[in-house]
């Protein structure tokens, strides 16, 4: 029998799994050149060296030692918390992950005392964006951009909370 699916937090080692994985996926499912790779690197740098325990908060979903998903909720502004960097690994979609890793964020979120949740993602990304949609996320903003060595749909996205 499978152990059962634990949300935990951040260790040594994770961190250069979540860029490792946002950079071989992405390229593999959407054509994301390498510079999706550096973007990831540095929003992980940036939460590690400024991380503040209280306010911040990044979840790995794992199986036994293996690591099936992460996201990531950082500090915006004193009242906005962002989400970032929801992954979840192909074999492991369907088992509603990406959906427990969205409500911890939410959960972290208002237990923090946010005002609101942002995120930012693009129009492609199906899977997740109705993800966020069914936990009341809205959509407020679109911008066409050229990213990541292709045309993109950008898309903010907010829940107050």
């Amino acid at each position: 029998m499978l152990p059962q699916v634990q949300l935990r937090r951040h260790r040594p080692g994770d961190m250069g799994w979540v860029v490792q994985r946002h950079g071989e996926l992405y390229w593999k499912e959407f054509g994301y050149d390498a510079r999706f790779e550096a973007l990831v690197a540095g929003i992980v740098a940036r939460f590690i060296e400024r991380f503040d325990a209280g306010r911040e908060r990044c979840w790995i979903a794992a199986r036994g030692s293996e690591r099936l998903g992460a996201v990531f909720l950082v500090k915006k502004a004193p009242d906005v918390a962002q989400l970032r960097l929801l992954i979840v690994e192909p074999a492991a979609r369907g088992l509603g992950l990406g959906k427990r890793l969205v409500r911890a964020c939410i959960r972290f979120a208002r237990a923090a005392r946010y005002r609101k949740l942002v995120l930012w993602t693009q129009s492609e990304l199906a899977a997740a964006r109705g993800i966020y949609e069914a936990e009341g996320f809205r959509l407020v903003r679109r911008e066409a951009h050229e990213s990541f060595g292709k045309p993109l749909q950008g898309e903010y996205w907010e829940l107050v909370l």
